[in-house]
């Protein structure tokens, strides 16, 4: 690398987000020694956000010590960014000192979004995060026994918690669905999550009128008139992304993800490159998911060690296989897909799914581990990918409109 104009032969690379884009492209950022990489997180611990379901019940606490998943020489910064000065090349964190950056990996994630359901934000329990996960579990744990509990969200996040608490026997499930369970399942994938959720004892609402129309401080009103008691509202139903990229004056989608072209950097900036939830490549996001997240913080520290390097960056390519939900722990649902993310017929379902799910859930982590090892292991490869995104970039970027 040639001398920088202010003195400095070394590049600083920061990463803003912790979770799983994030620590993939801070460890595959450690392939050049010339690179010094900071890692910005709000915690000082990795949380499996696949787990904290799990986390609930007690069946497993969803947390890894980030010394298991990170490459020994990146610093990690525990703190929050409160905005990004594009124009200085800093960040400003609300309890810290300000940090410098030659490129920035912009890996926030996503969380709950903001219920728009009267009552909801007041009354009902998110679980996106550490802290929503700690705060539903001690209003669980204070229950009595046999207490109404109403999920939200028939997607896999709904599905799953609904069943993982259900299986304890300790309170009796509702599952408020909307039209049907599990929306993006194939149909047969659909009939066998309703099955075994029934099996395990939760009342599955679907069809018209099974939609939340309020939520009360003791009960959860449906669109057709009825009633449910509950005595904990779990609220699953809808992701969002943080405003930093907003706040920050950087272009985004409606939704707040970031918008780049298809390497992933930034329309707005170079020295910005996105991955994970909270980027919108060419306004056609990827599915927010951990299996989309690996593959596109690898690509992120390949677009970011391409600028380094004055090459040209490789255009985006993430691939699916399809969808794993847990159905308690002794069984599970796996439903296959297409590439593009469309599903397939082909399922596992029953116990050999929940050890498949399980090993997924440990493998997730466990590339994560090899790649702060071995950096530049793992592999997106392009025959992986979906077919048909040139058309799909093309229609996103005819309809969006950048916000700012």
């Amino acid at each position: 690398m040639s001398r920088r104009r202010d003195g400095r032969d070394r590049s600083r690379v920061v990463v803003v987000g912790g979770g799983y884009a994030g620590v993939m492209a801070a460890n595959r950022l450690t392939q050049r020694d010339d690179v010094d990489v900071t890692l910005v997180n709000a915690r000082e611990a990795f949380v499996e956000r696949i787990r904290l379901h799990q986390r609930l019940v007690g069946s497993d606490d969803a947390v890894v010590d980030y010394a298991d998943v990170l490459a020994p020489r990146i610093r990690l910064v525990v703190g929050i960014v409160d905005r990004i000065d594009v124009d200085a090349g800093w960040l400003v964190l609300t309890d810290g000192p300000d940090l410098a950056y030659d490129h920035l990996v912009y890996a926030v994630g996503s969380g709950s979004a903001a219920p728009q359901v009267p009552g909801a934000g007041e009354h009902a329990y998110a679980l996106t995060s550490l802290e929503e996960s700690e705060r539903l579990r001690g209003v669980l744990d204070a229950l009595a026994p046999g207490a109404p509990v109403v999920v939200v969200g028939a997607g896999p996040s709904g599905i799953e918690t609904a069943a993982e608490l259900a299986e304890t026997g300790r309170w009796a499930v509702t599952l408020v669905c909307g039209p049907v369970v599990g929306p993006s399942l194939h149909p047969g994938s659909s009939q066998v999550a309703a099955d075994r959720l029934r099996a395990l004892g939760v009342r599955v609402l679907d069809g018209p009128g099974s939609r939340v129309s309020a939520v009360g401080p003791d009960r959860v009103r449906l669109a057709d008139g009825r009633e449910l008691a509950s005595a904990a509202t779990v609220w699953t139903a809808g992701f969002g992304v943080p405003d930093l990229a907003r706040r920050s004056g950087l272009s985004t989608d409606r939704a707040g993800r970031l918008l780049t072209d298809e390497t992933l950097t930034s329309v707005d900036d170079p020295r910005v490159v996105g991955a994970g939830d909270a980027v919108a490549p060419s306004g056609a996001p990827f599915r927010m998911s951990c299996q989309a997240a690996g593959q596109l913080g690898a690509q992120a520290a390949d677009t970011v060690l391409a600028h380094l390097a004055g090459r040209e960056p490789q255009p985006v390519h993430v691939g699916f296989v399809g969808q794993c939900l847990s159905l308690g722990r002794r069984e599970g649902l796996v439903q296959l897909s297409h590439r593009d993310d469309t599903v397939r017929r082909s399922r596992v379902s029953g116990r050999a799914a929940a050890t498949l799910k399980e090993a997924i859930c440990w493998g997730t982590v466990a590339q994560l581990r090899f790649e702060a090892r071995r950096p530049g292991l793992f592999v997106a490869p392009a025959w992986f990918s979906d077919p048909h995104r040139a058309g799909t970039v093309a229609a996103a970027a005819r309809a969006v409109e950048p916000v700012r």
